[in-house]
């Protein structure tokens, strides 16, 4: 007799930009935890590699509700740890005309949930559609009507035009630049 197989669901965030050391110190805090317990304690981690970790978190429990029809709150995180990805090498100028190499590290972090052992209600399958259900057709599209023609503007009287011009304001002449005179009478003296 075999032993019933349980569900487990995986998710992974490749080439995190943060250092495996770094990201190692956070994985261990939510191993082994519900899910709620882990979003808890992670929303209260002050590390920056916490958010990563708590979107990944995020992403497996979606794929446990949509994949495996899973309850999210009633999952655990059975394993959780993070491997080394690849380092990108940047060079920084020193003294005397040298340099030295920054490493700029990455991480592979990996989650893995199962159901917790209390709960074993998974959510209902929905039925799948009948095939004599049709979906309903789009409308047609509107055809583009042609651009309207702008209106001519009105003739107007001669006296019309003088007092629309007597009330917009008269533009001001540019301002001419001070100029300040040597004073050449008082060095004389």
């Amino acid at each position: 007799m075999s032993a019933p197989e349980t569900q487990e669901v995986r998710a992974s965030a490749k080439w995190v930009r943060i250092s495996p050391r770094k990201a190692r110190l956070v994985v261990e805090h939510i191993r082994g935890r519900s899910v709620p317990e882990a979003r808890t304690v992670l929303a209260f981690t002050p590390r920056a590699a916490a958010r990563d970790v708590e979107k990944l978190l995020r992403s497996a429990v979606a794929n446990a509700e949509a994949n495996h029809n899973l309850i999210g709150d009633e999952l655990r995180v059975k394993t959780a740890y993070v491997d080394e990805g690849p380092t990108i090498k940047r060079w920084r100028p020193r003294a005397r005309g040298r340099s030295s190499r920054i490493r700029k590290r990455t991480c592979h972090i990996t989650l893995t949930l199962v159901p917790d052992e209390t709960a074993t209600v998974t959510r209902a399958v929905a039925a799948p559609a009948t095939p004599t259900e049709e979906k309903p057709k789009r409308a047609p599209r509107r055809k583009a009507a042609a651009p309207k023609a702008k209106p001519e503007p009105k003739q107007q009287s001669v006296a019309k035009k003088d007092e629309a011009a007597a009330d917009k304001p008269k533009p001001r002449a540019a301002a001419k630049p001070k100029t300040t005179r040597k004073k050449t009478e008082e060095k004389d003296s």
